[in-house]
């Protein structure tokens, strides 16, 4: 009888594990797919050299990108400030202010009696001037009333509303105190009347001059020689007739007084003595 010994199995190191293969294909798939990807993608030349030439004129620097791709390095400017674009010919000129306070011959001057009379006017009629029932201008040669036609007349009509009578009183006051030719024009709109008492605008318009004249001359403290009256109908409009609002602006009656010359004259030294441009 023969005994054999039992045979030994030789026990072998421990490899890698079996799952680590799988993840090392994975990986290797993923970064040839991403390769892949990044081949077949096509850079925007233009976008990348805008933003690398406006990065060069932030920092300051005197080179930008060439036309090659990719473009020049930047080189920056060791400066504290950054330079500036130089003004050119074609920028606007900045506006000249005139100072009206200076020394000097202003370019339009106003007499002395047609800036007395305005001021007696305004002062005399301040809260009509306010309420837009009336507007007092001038210039270099005379002082211009004006009465809107709905505070002084009714639409059609040449007289004069009951109210409007005692402020005509107040300016005849202030114009007996001045000398100076006085012209009344009547004025209407564009559109033609539809009246049996008046045959046009022109008849219209110079039946409110005469009688805003004959309020002026009732009390004869205005001379009658020196008054004037004209219908002037739709001409010489204040603002295009295309709207009622602007025709109704047309619609007026004017008084103006032509080189006054007022007594006790008032201290013009606080008063404007030139037209504003």
């Amino acid at each position: 009888m023969i005994l054999r010994q039992p045979v030994k199995k030789k026990k072998h190191g421990r490899g890698s594990p079996a799952w680590i293969v799988t993840f090392a294909d994975l990986a290797t798939l993923l970064l040839t797919f991403f390769i892949l990807l990044l081949s077949f993608a096509e850079m925007d030349i233009e976008k990348y050299r805008a933003m690398a030439n406006s990065m060069a004129v932030a920092f300051g620097s005197n080179q930008v990108l060439s036309d090659d791709v990719g473009g020049a390095p930047l080189t920056l400017i060791e400066s504290d400030t950054v330079s500036l674009p130089q003004p050119t010919d074609t920028a606007a000129s900045e506006p000249e202010f005139i100072d009206e306070r200076a020394e000097g011959e202003a370019p339009t001057r106003i007499p002395g009696g047609v800036i007395d009379l305005a001021s007696r006017l305004i002062d005399e009629l301040e809260a009509e001037v306010a309420s837009d029932a009336l507007n007092v201008t001038y210039d270099e040669n005379q002082v211009v009333i004006r009465f809107s036609e709905e505070a002084t007349f009714r639409s059609g009509e040449a007289s004069i509303k009951p109210e409007m009578i005692p402020i005509i009183e107040r300016v005849v006051a202030v114009l007996s105190g001045c000398s100076g030719d006085v012209l009344v024009a009547g004025y209407t709109d564009d559109r033609p009347i539809s009246s049996g008492r008046y045959r046009s605008n022109w008849d219209l318009s110079a039946a409110r001059a005469v009688s805003v004249v004959h309020e002026l001359v009732l009390n004869r403290q205005v001379p009658a020689e020196r008054v004037v009256a004209a219908g002037r109908a739709e001409t010489n409009p204040l603002v295009p007739n295309d709207s009622d609002e602007n025709r109704a602006k047309n619609r007026r009656v004017e008084i103006a007084i032509r080189d006054p010359a007022c007594d006790g004259s008032v201290n013009t030294g606080q008063l404007p003595v030139e037209i504003m441009p």
